[in-house]
């Protein structure tokens, strides 16, 4: 049990009989103490008493005695909480030899559908695909973690009237050199030169319109260069994910062209259900509560005026397949922020039509954008977006250079391998530390640096641990009693007991910035501790103690990382 949750069930009672029914604690942490409640602020107001009197008369009711050393009124009315080193050395006592330290598997375990990553086929990934990709991968580790079932859903861009231009010109290369071409990873020239030609030629352009009618109609010549185009561009996509290290695989991946034959059956269902209006040639639903800007209502448009279907009938679409075939009752979508209202509105006639009925839900995990250091939208220096690959591979290079300038005896694979954690890790952890609402700017020297809230910092942490074990050429004692003598001991005992709240938090947020943040106060108090509280060198009853906070330490960090999907290294 975490300490939070301890103390938050300690008091609940006790506020319970002074506000005569229930009340959440709001139990934190708190600089003048262990922890902090605010509740008797807010229920003070409430029951027009001063706040100090309603703080005393909960302490008068909680029984604390045999969790805390002491519990006080402060201040304004706050309860300042701390607790006794028995109870810290009894609850880290119980993490030794719990495999999951302290975290149980969910008790309500949920089938989720995480729709993350989404590139477009014949186009290769840029840094906009980064945070989706990163975001919902911390999300899919997260929620297996606790045991909940979890599909992850690559939702790629495969089809739509962009298609009968590139099966046009894949046509024209010939499929032998068309595939050589797409097997050497250039798909944006690809795509480009498809472009060129459809933009130049009027003759192409009429050839892409009929591709695009035979690819709608199952030709299957045309049909075949399509699953050429798609084929190539998901081999590619998977190098990506290998060098990103996410969990993503070929079985992952769902186009939009698996929905395809569902469309005219939503189409019809709206209809029957009288959600349906025609407007300016098109079938529409006005859900409720979302108007333009001219006060208008504003309309999700399922089919267009000319017959064809757009990204709403395929979001709704999917949607009634992850609620009714696979029975999902959570839908995550990690996609950008300029996607809220599309979403919003998208979820909203789902319910309205009955896909999305309870216990379901559906959640749009929306992100804000890359910036340079300029603090303008990151673009290369021909002001085109910046290729994912190129990222990572500078991130590597940058990472494998600090890693032999700090030590020029490393081997060449001893160096790759440190370069691809510590740069893969530094790019994702810049990404998941960050309040995912918010924009940030990838700066390649913060990112990197070993000081400061960053993955080297929590890897080169980690590293310190495993080179204390080295050289104490032994395993941490499991039975070895917990000895608080200093002050930084029971820091890092105090910060070792919240990874079960920061966990449970994240399962219902999805905000990674707030474990990034936890696995930061843990390194730091680690090193605090490193520095005042000689390990190898203590006395043996404090040397077996440390060695053990410094394993728990070390188990913590590992995972906790791994959750964010960032490699720890036995050495740096």
């Amino acid at each position: 049990m975490d300490l939070e949750k301890l103390l938050s069930d300690r008091l609940a009672p006790a506020f319970a009989a002074v506000a005569g029914g229930p009340v959440d604690p709001l139990v934190r942490r708190s600089p003048r103490a262990d922890f902090q409640s605010d509740a008797p602020l807010a229920l003070a107001r409430r029951l027009g008493r001063p706040p100090r009197d309603v703080a005393a008369a909960v302490l008068e009711h909680a029984v604390l005695d045999d969790v805390c050393e002491s519990a006080e009124v402060s201040g304004p009315g706050f309860l300042n909480l701390t607790v006794a080193d028995r109870t810290l050395t009894d609850l880290v006592a119980g993490l030794v030899g719990d495999a999951r330290l302290g975290v149980p598997p969910t008790a309500a375990p949920q089938t989720v559908v995480v729709d993350y990553s989404a590139p477009n086929v014949a186009k290769e990934m840029h840094v906009g695909h980064l945070r989706s990709t990163v975001i919902g991968d911390a999300a899919v580790r997260l929620l297996d973690w606790l045991g909940h079932r979890v599909v992850r859903v690559n939702h790629l861009g495969d089809w739509g009237t962009p298609f009968g231009m590139l099966i046009a010109h894949l046509a024209d290369l010939g499929e032998a050199e068309a595939a050589h071409e797409l097997s050497m990873g250039d798909l944006d020239g690809f795509y480009r030169a498809a472009r060129a030609k459809f933009d130049a030629d009027e003759a192409f352009r009429e050839r892409s319109r009929q591709r695009v009618v035979a690819l709608q109609g199952g030709d299957e010549r045309t049909l075949r260069l399509w699953r050429l185009l798609v084929e190539q561009s998901e081999r590619y996509f998977l190098t990506v994910y290998d060098l990103l290290d996410v969990t993503l695989t070929e079985d992952d991946f769902r186009g939009e062209s698996a929905y395809n034959d569902l469309l005219p059956g939503i189409v019809d269902d709206l209809d029957r259900l009288g959600l349906l209006v025609s407007s300016g040639g098109a079938d529409c639903v006005f859900p409720p509560g979302f108007g333009g800007r001219d006060g208008e209502p504003l309309p999700l448009i399922v089919r267009k005026s000319d017959g064809g279907y757009g990204y709403p009938a395929t979001d709704l679409a999917a949607l009634r397949q992850r609620t009714g075939e696979l029975g999902a009752t959570r839908l995550l979508y990690v996609v950008g922020l300029p996607q809220r209202q599309h979403f919003a509105m998208v979820f909203a006639v789902a319910r309205a039509a009955g896909w999305l009925c309870p216990p379901a839900e559906a959640e749009h995990l929306g992100f804000g954008s890359i910036l340079g250091t300029d603090g303008r939208m990151l673009r290369s220096r021909a002001g085109e977006s910046v290729k994912l690959v190129g990222l990572l591979e500078e991130a590597v290079a940058r990472a494998t250079d600090l890693a032999r300038a700090r030590n020029p005896e490393l081997d060449a694979e001893a160096a790759a391998e440190i370069g691809r954690a510590v740069g893969v890790g530094a790019v994702k952890y810049a990404d998941l530390s960050t309040d995912r609402r918010k924009d940030y700017v990838l700066d390649w020297e913060r990112m990197l640096s070993l000081d400061g809230n960053t993955a080297p910092y929590l890897q080169y942490a980690y590293a310190r641990i495993r080179s204390v074990f080295r050289r104490a050429g032994t395993d941490a004692r499991r039975d070895a009693p917990i000895v608080l003598a200093q002050p930084a001991e029971r820091a890092l005992t105090v910060e070792l007991l919240g990874f079960g709240a920061v966990v449970a938090e994240m399962e219902r947020s999805l905000d990674f910035h707030q474990l990034a943040g936890y696995l930061h106060r843990l390194a730091t108090t680690f090193n605090a501790f490193y520095e005042r509280c000689p390990v190898l060198r203590a006395p043996d009853e404090l040397r077996e103690s440390r060695l053990l906070l410094a394993e728990l330490t070390a188990r913590t960090l590992r995972q906790g990382l791994h959750l964010l999907g960032i490699r720890t290294l036995e050495r740096m």
